[in-house]
């Protein structure tokens, strides 16, 4: 099959005579014509066999291909005005290359099938148009994000998975054996990334991070893909522009890359986002909530609904709602105001930053504050001895934006492999 072409190219070129393979998505009888629909990773095409005109052995086979069967077909281009696209192919040679058994789920476009049942197959739901589009988009997601900052000269970093203590504190954690010690799976690559950019100044990494807290809902999982930077001599306000650009940039790709996918999923109103800023005072206040606590999910919505498609930033929240490590206002150790931040997007929250402590003494004092022990981070506290700049930054959600931007009602659909508290397969 060296010389198969997609089904994306016999639209674009000028070649009569072609070589395709990919699935069997439809096959029907119409009296003495024969329709396929054959697809691949960049399309459909309609295979039409007419009695007479091709191999009678063609004719047969087609009846017994099953649908999702993986097939190989060579044949003549011809143009079609009742074909979809405007052509179709008339073939000289089928070869079923592996015939699909009966399928476990429905895999067409329309399917009915629940979501909890298409990820016990997940194999066979990729084989949907609608699921390859999510995935699509989400690897121009990925793409910007990382050639966005490496045109802003940042470093991509590669931080451990496995650690030996809590990043943040305040989450559950997975414990893993590690020869004769008890380690854990990440839950952040915060604290890496700040020792990083106290030398390299401009980093980011895309890297899987793991919560151990028993969530079961439609915005949570507990393995999570995390698009993080961090910067020296930043603050928070400066890096919430960071990522106001970033997002901007992501969604006009994919408005510009991802017409296709886009219109599978039925996303009409996608907007290129403008940042709003609120402190979190401010915003707690216009959707009723009290202050001192976090906003629920019907209150990022809410806010949300009050800025149509903009990324909403809520900043300068309270210390004792924000990781050990977020500076408190003014460096003042017992400051009840932080330089801490969440970014909503779409009425969920995506993203958590700000700027960092970077004074020894008064990191070890905020880690006893929040019932942690200083022993268990002496080589991070120690790491800011020895000329650390200020410096700051934040981590978007992969699964999350994803979800937002193709208007899915569960992260689960985000994410090509999910692991909640229940499912640990495929």
């Amino acid at each position: 099959m060296q010389n198969r072409i997609s089904i994306s190219e016999v639209f674009s070129g000028k070649k009569k005579e072609v070589e395709l393979a990919g699935w069997v998505k439809n096959t029907r009888a119409l009296g003495k014509i024969k329709f396929l629909i054959l697809s691949d990773i960049s399309g459909e095409i309609q295979v039409t066999a007419v009695e007479g005109e091709v191999d009678k052995k063609i004719f047969e086979i087609i009846d017994k291909i099953s649908r999702e069967s993986v097939v190989y077909i060579s044949g003549e281009v011809k143009d079609s005005k009742q074909a979809p696209g405007g052509k179709e192919i008339s073939p000289t040679k089928i070869e079923i290359l592996n015939k699909a058994e009966d399928l476990l789920i429905d895999v067409s476009e329309n399917s009915k099938t629940e979501l909890p049942k298409r990820l016990d197959y997940r194999f066979l739901d990729f084989h949907r148009r609608k699921t390859q589009a999510i995935f699509k988009i989400q690897n121009v997601i990925e793409n910007t994000f990382r050639e966005h900052f490496y045109k802003k000269g940042f470093l991509e970093i590669q931080p451990p998975c496995i650690i030996s203590a809590a990043s943040e504190g305040g989450t559950e954690l997975f414990p893993v054996q590690y020869f004769e010690k008890k380690a854990y799976l990440a839950q952040s690559p915060q604290l890496y990334k700040q020792m990083l950019a106290c030398s390299m100044e401009k980093v980011f990494t895309i890297t899987p991070v793991w919560r151990a807290e028993k969530h079961n809902t439609t915005r949570h999982i507990n393995e999570i893909r995390q698009m993080d930077i961090e910067v020296a001599f930043k603050n928070q306000f400066e890096v919430m522009k960071e990522e106001e650009e970033v997002v901007a940039d992501i969604v006009q790709t994919v408005l510009e890359k991802c017409k296709k996918e886009l219109e599978i999923l039925g996303i009409k109103n996608l907007k290129v986002p403008k940042g709003i800023y609120l402190s979190y005072e401010e915003a707690i206040k216009k959707v009723g909530g009290k202050l001192g606590e976090d906003f629920t999910p019907e209150q990022e919505i809410k806010l949300c609904e009050m800025y149509p498609g903009d990324l909403v930033f809520t900043h300068s929240w309270p210390s004792s709602l924000k990781p050990f490590y977020i500076m408190p206002k003014d460096e003042k150790e017992d400051s009840k105001v932080s330089e801490g931040f969440d970014a909503l997007y779409l009425g969920v929250e995506i993203t958590s930053g700000g700027q960092r402590i970077h004074l020894p003494e008064l990191l070890i004092k905020r880690i006893k504050m929040k019932g942690l022990n200083p022993k268990n981070f002496e080589s991070y506290i120690d790491s800011f001895r020895y000329g650390a700049p200020p410096h700051a930054g934040w981590s978007i959600g992969l699964e999350r934006i994803t979800q937002k931007i193709c208007g899915l009602d569960n992260v689960k659909e985000a994410t090509m492999f999910p692991r909640d508290r229940d499912r640990l397969t495929p």
